[in-house]
């Protein structure tokens, strides 16, 4: 199986007075813009998820919908809330084995994200620094248990030049 982590794309910034609830917080135009940019590139190298688990916040649901809008599987997207900020490891995992896909994807927020890569390649201790907008591509070969992955890449924008 390959899973796929992806941060949200660039959203507008914390604390604005439009969204006093930060799960209401959504993506800035140009940075919805500039993801699709990424999905395009990425999806043009393999990016292609079968599934799409989101955190229900809507700049995460929103991130995920240009996902399955410009990668070629247009998979159906699913919110969870095991992708909440303090995301719980164990749930995606369970997830990921029930949903008996190839390739699945996970859209959620830094930390986390980091956080949740390190684990799934070895190290629950450490975390990978994600840049907005980020994803990365974790192999999973030996079933979908903590520490059996192999990172097989981490994309940003910068690095895609977009």
């Amino acid at each position: 199986m390959n899973i796929f982590i992806a941060r949200h794309a660039w959203a507008y910034e914390f604390g604005d007075p439009r969204w006093p609830d930060d799960s209401q917080r959504e993506l800035e135009p140009e940075g919805a813009e500039r993801y699709m940019q990424v999905v395009q590139t990425l999806a043009e190298r393999g990016f292609a998820p079968e599934l799409v688990a989101t955190s229900p916040y809507t700049r995460c649901a929103q991130t995920a919908e240009i996902i399955a809008e410009y990668t070629s599987q247009k998979p159906d997207v699913v919110p969870l809330d095991a992708l909440e900020p303090g995301s719980s490891f164990e749930a995606l995992l369970k997830w990921s084995r029930d949903s008996e896909c190839e390739s699945v994807c996970w859209v959620g927020h830094a930390p986390d994200v980091g956080w949740l890569t390190a684990a799934l390649v070895g190290d629950s201790g450490a975390s990978l620094r994600f840049a907005k907008g980020s994803v990365a591509s974790v192999r999973m070969d030996e079933g979908i248990v903590p520490g059996a992955g192999e990172l097989m890449w981490l994309a940003t924008a910068k690095v895609l030049g977009v």
